[in-house]
């Protein structure tokens, strides 16, 4: 119970700092280093797409030494990478620190569901990925409130202010995970030839679907502010009021979300959720048609939908993936799970972008692949391990 409670606190305290900086990142690029905002979005971009590469051995990795190794390792790159933004001092700068950021991002990414699990112990492990999400989504949030306290109260010198607390918040969290949390004694394993993963139809499928989730999830956090202000014309206010709603949902009804879908499997939580996400883009598409002065509270309605989506999708798609995967290989499976997140977090600006062509595509667009994501879970789920879909039976 220690090594869980010092892990939450690590995750807490981690999710703490990246709410604190990464709003912050593009911001402290142009008014601090310098750069135009095309340059500026150009080397974030890069260091993005870079650390794209690292979950294709990042995997491998994780069992060979361990996920808590590598997970501090993590720590450490983001505090390099946070920290080589106050030294950047050009483009070059700026693509270096974002590389490094960005690896480190995926290094944690990567092994923090391995971590989770070893953790918890044995049995199923959705209440452990629901109170990780819950630390996690509370501490961001947090971070985020922070952020702007920083801007309001200090200024343009808030920006190094929030850069060296995100530094000191990835070695505090490194500090925790090395003394409080021991590692799992873990058998020697012969990691040779592929990864089995890329066989494996099923567990890509699973990939492939949670991978639509992330995207309803990405779509709506830099979406809505450009649905709101470009085709609503709404307050400036509403935006930041929606994922405010939707972190204080996610941060407290993660376990209760569990309860409520506790006789559904797997795999019927989850296309629960998904159809939530359908329901929730076509909520948000038939604003047009409420009257402006209701929208706002409207909108907030909605967005109680998509949090509702989430806690049943989230912990279950995380478990299942664990669940799933063989143990003699489940770092290198659970780092390819990362991917139905990354790739979501590339694409969800494109769909962003589509506004630009008319204000139904994207919506549209979203709404299908969360259709698609409940008709492709229903196949896939028979062809998965039944006890990774169904842990008691029912």
């Amino acid at each position: 119970m220690r090594s869980r409670v010092a892990l939450l606190v690590a995750l807490g305290i981690d999710n703490f700092g990246s709410g604190l900086f990464l709003p912050l990142g593009l911001v402290f690029v142009i008014r601090v280093v310098g750069l135009p905002l095309a340059q500026a979005g150009a080397a974030v971009t890069l260091g993005a797409l870079a650390g794209l590469l690292v979950p294709a051995f990042a995997g491998r990795l994780v069992d060979l030494i361990g996920p808590r190794t590598v997970m501090i390792c993590a720590h450490v790159l983001q505090a390099a990478g946070v920290g080589a933004f106050l030294l950047a001092g050009g483009f070059a700068g700026v693509v270096g620190a974002s590389v490094m950021l960005a690896s480190g991002q995926q290094l944690f990414y990567s092994s923090q569901f391995s971590l989770i699990a070893d953790v918890a112990g044995e049995g199923p492990k959705d209440r452990p990925f629901a109170e990780a999400a819950m630390v996690r989504s509370a501490g961001f949030g947090l971070g985020g409130l922070a952020a702007a306290g920083l801007l309001m109260w200090i200024g343009r010198e808030g920006l190094y202010v929030a850069v060296m607390i995100d530094v000191a918040t990835f070695v505090v969290a490194a500090a925790i995970l090395s003394t409080l949390v021991p590692p799992v004694r873990r058998r020697p394993r012969r990691l040779t030839g592929p990864a089995r993963v890329w066989r494996n139809r099923p567990y890509l499928a699973l990939i492939v679907f949670s991978g639509l989730f992330a995207l309803t999830m990405d779509f709506f956090l830099i979406g809505m502010p450009v649905y709101v202000f470009n085709a609503l014309q709404g307050p400036r206010w509403l935006p930041g009021a929606i994922i405010a709603l939707l972190t204080v949902v996610t941060s407290l009804g993660g376990v209760v979300g569990l309860r409520l879908t506790r006789r559904l499997t797997r795999i019927s939580a989850m296309r629960a959720g998904s159809a939530l996400f359908a329901v929730w883009c076509l909520a948000c598409l038939l604003v047009v048609f409420v009257p402006k002065v209701l929208q706002p509270i409207y909108l907030l309605c909605a967005t109680l939908v998509l949090a509702a989506g989430d806690l049943a999708f989230g912990p279950r798609s995380g478990a299942l993936a664990e669940a799933a995967a063989p143990p003699e290989a489940r770092g290198r499976y659970l780092a390819a799970f990362q991917y139905a997140f990354t790739l979501a977090a590339v694409i969800a600006p494109a769909v962003v972008g589509l506004f630009s062509v008319a204000v139904w595509i994207p919506w549209v667009l979203v709404a299908a692949c969360a259709c698609a994501a409940v008709v492709g879970l229903g196949r896939v789920g028979p062809r998965l391990p039944a006890e990774a879909v169904s842990p008691t039976g029912g």
